[in-house]
């Protein structure tokens, strides 16, 4: 299992970001990606530590700000793991929620399971401003994500490089995946309030933004092509095998 966390200032929270993932899955069987996105502060180091003193920990260092996408996307194409998993690096996710969101994509065989947070340790004006968001979201892009902001999520790696990569789309894989046809699930998780550092996130430099994103997410439903075909045949192929095109958004 891959578990990538984007990093941007969060000194005070890397080392038991480690120790709580290394708990977690005690048996060894991780990978812990930091993309380090441009940090000013000494994140840099910690992440450069923990790679040396231990080789589950991988460090992906970006020269400038690049993004939270940016960050995601750069963990997707270095993974390993067949499963792959996403989470803030500020433990505002909870790491132990993982084994049965993983569980859970296993037991139903989906392609996805995305965390909705049941009690949010946040202000009251996040709160409220979430609750909008996720609903003017959903009437835009025809979905049904209860929490589109909440970044702990696990994926079948075959699944999520099948996702056109672009500035913004954090907030869409769920919708996005579904778009291709794929199948999700939500999941409660637990939410914690930060202990250090702080949120690089607020209503001024996110609305506008997630918004023009959102009709973007719209506009590319509405093109995607989603040929089916009806029969196979051929060396290797399997005879009357459906497409994954046919499961695609109505």
């Amino acid at each position: 299992m891959s578990l990538i966390a984007p990093v941007y200032d969060e000194e005070g929270n890397l080392e038991r970001l480690y120790e709580e993932v290394r708990r977690t899955f005690a048996d060894g069987d991780f990978e812990l990606i930091l993309v380090d996105d441009g940090s000013r502060d000494s994140s840099r180091e910690i992440v450069r530590d923990l790679c040396r003193r231990d080789e589950r920990v991988r460090g992906l260092f970006f020269r400038e700000n690049c993004g939270q996408s940016a960050a995601i996307t750069a963990g997707f194409h270095a993974a390993r793991g067949d499963l792959v998993a996403t989470m803030d690096a500020d433990l505002q996710n909870d790491p132990r929620d993982l084994p049965d969101m993983i569980a859970l994509l296993e037991a139903r065989g989906v392609d996805a399971v995305v965390g909705y947070r049941q009690k949010r340790n946040d202000t009251f004006v996040r709160r409220i401003s979430s609750k909008i968001a996720n609903r003017i979201r959903n009437a835009i892009s025809k979905d049904s994500i209860r929490d589109t902001g909440c970044s702990l999520k696990v994926f079948k790696r075959e699944a999520i490089c099948r996702i056109a990569m672009f500035d913004g789309m954090h907030r869409f894989l769920p919708t996005l995946l579904r778009y291709y046809g794929f199948d999700v699930l939500e999941h409660p998780v637990n939410h914690r309030p930060r202990t250090a550092g702080v949120s690089k996130y607020g209503i001024s430099n996110r609305a506008l933004r997630a918004l023009l994103d959102l009709f973007a997410v719209r506009w590319m439903r509405s093109r995607i092509l989603r040929p089916v075909i009806a029969e196979q045949i051929g060396r290797g192929l399997p005879v009357n095998a459906p497409a994954r095109g046919e499961r695609g958004a109505n």
